[in-house]
């Protein structure tokens, strides 16, 4: 789920209209930003022939596309506030465009590395923060079906994206492809141009109190006038910057599970199609096994975020997380198990289940944890961090091929990598959740205490006519969680 608007925009969202529009181009670009990276392993066997290249080497293709995205969200995030998504767009359109271009040229796998995966994945970034901030501008009320609606985007695109890169390899080869790919892919900034700020919507406030820079509503301004108002630097540089997450208990369970569970997050996609061609399917086929996860991940995503919001898994919700993780990891340990195409296609359609899961809660656990207020920076600072597992999985994973000469020794391992993150999660959750019951009820107890106090202090005020007796007051300790 993409991260949510803060409910108190300073303004009236139009919760339709034009709104629909932008969430038919935030669905074009999130698509194009989750699914592009997937869909180019239907390439990779025959790059990697091209070029003499190892499994490792052409895995760094989609790695460094993947790692320079999550690199590049912050700095998206702070054009978005500088100048708005749709320009953002339009411009992270042109340079996936120009990387698939200056690709189809390519003489060696290095050239690759740094059309398709520096200048592809920055362009990729571009495309998808922008699409996840400005639905939050235009929807308050119907807010999550819209982004339910965008986020579907994803496995709609590979869907479609898998097969015809089949097709468009059978007929152009690898170099051709590209270079059509790099004229699909400025749909984006087709949907860019459709992506126009809410500036008419805005609703005037007294000076006195839109001028309250230290204010309560301080952080419900910034937001509201953040893709119109650039005054607000400082505030859009706090919440990339708030190293005082790093002494949040929740905080820290998440991002030490997430750091490793990302080491084998990816490795199972990027290798689904070589690993089918390695057994003797033909290339249609193999890539049609993308298309069945992708349509297993469309249903189950919606799907998933009904279920999180229901009254009994939505207030211990990040079990239902660890879950999710644990389900990948079980799926990655049968994988070999799985023979022949059948076999493949059963894989195929429980990790896209899996896949789809996690993918549905894995922003929404986040905001569980750290809050609306919080959330931002805390997005900021997990994909910073989480570049370097995303960045170098699939490549170890890819020498363990080169070592053994077999997939399977790589599933076994993404299987374990997601089933410890798993167990540290149930662990550390119910840990977490404990602590957070014995706060709560310490926190009441002072305020009980506080009360008594306060009652007394009135009752001996009125008995003995004592007007101006020093009032004691008890302060909860603040705990981050």
């Amino acid at each position: 789920m993409p991260p949510p608007a803060t409910a108190n925009l300073g303004y009236t969202p139009p919760d339709g209209g034009w709104g629909w529009v932008v969430v038919f181009a935030s669905f074009i670009s999130i698509g194009f930003s989750y699914a592009f990276p997937k869909s180019l392993t239907v390439y990779f066997k025959e790059i990697q022939e091209y070029f003499g290249a190892s499994y490792s080497e052409i895995a760094w293709v989609s790695s460094v596309m993947l790692a320079s995205m999550y690199a590049a969200g912050p700095i998206s995030s702070v054009l978005v506030n500088r100048y708005g998504s749709r320009p953002v767009v339009m411009v992270g359109g042109m340079m996936v465009s120009a990387g698939m271009i200056l690709a189809s040229f390519g003489t060696s796998i290095i050239h690759l590395y740094l059309c398709v995966g520096v200048i592809g994945g920055f362009g990729l970034a571009f495309n998808l923060q922008p699409a996840l901030t400005i639905i939050g501008t235009y929807f308050q009320a119907k807010r999550p079906l819209a982004n339910g609606l965008a986020m579907t985007g994803s496995p709609v695109v590979l869907f479609t994206l898998a097969p015809l890169n089949q097709l468009l390899f059978d007929s152009f080869g690898w170099r051709g492809s590209f270079l059509i790919l790099g004229g699909i892919v400025l749909n984006c900034c087709v949907a860019g141009s459709l992506m126009r700020p809410v500036r008419k919507m805005i609703v005037s406030k007294p000076k006195a109190e839109s001028s309250d820079c230290n204010g309560a509503d301080e952080t419900a301004a910034a937001e509201a006038v953040r893709t119109e108002d650039n005054s607000d630097k400082l505030s859009c540089v706090q919440r990339f910057i708030d190293i005082s997450l790093f002494k949040h208990r929740g905080f820290l369970i998440y991002l030490v599970g997430n750091v490793v569970m990302f080491f084998g997050f990816f490795a199972p996609i990027v290798f689904l199609a070589p690993y089918a061609k390695h057994q003797g399917i033909d290339e249609y086929s193999a890539a049609f096994l993308l298309s069945i996860l992708a349509l297993v991940d469309m249903f189950i995503r919606p799907l998933t975020g009904f279920v999180g919001n229901t009254r009994w898994i939505r207030p211990k919700i990040q079990y239902f997380f660890a879950f999710a993780v644990s389900y990948n990891g079980v799926c990655h340990l049968l994988c070999p198990l799985f023979s022949g195409y059948a076999g493949l296609v059963a894989y195929a359609i429980i990790f896209g289940a899996a896949f789809g899961m996690v993918c549905a809660l894995l922003f929404e656990t986040l905001m569980d944890l750290v809050g609306a207020k919080r959330f931002s920076s805390a997005v900021g600072l997990v994909t910073i961090i989480e570049c370097a597992p995303v960045l170098l999985g699939p490549p170890i994973s890819g020498a363990m091929v080169d070592t053994f000469g077999d997939y399977k020794y790589m599933y076994y391992t993404c299987g374990v990598l997601m089933l410890l993150p798993a167990i540290f999660f149930f662990v550390m959750h119910y840990y977490n959740y404990k602590k957070l019951d014995e706060e709560q009820k310490q926190s009441k107890s002072v305020e009980m205490s506080r009360a008594e106090d306060t009652t007394q202090q009135s009752y001996l005020s009125t008995r003995h006519g004592i007007k101006d007796l020093p009032t004691v007051t008890l302060s909860p300790k603040v705990t981050d969680y």
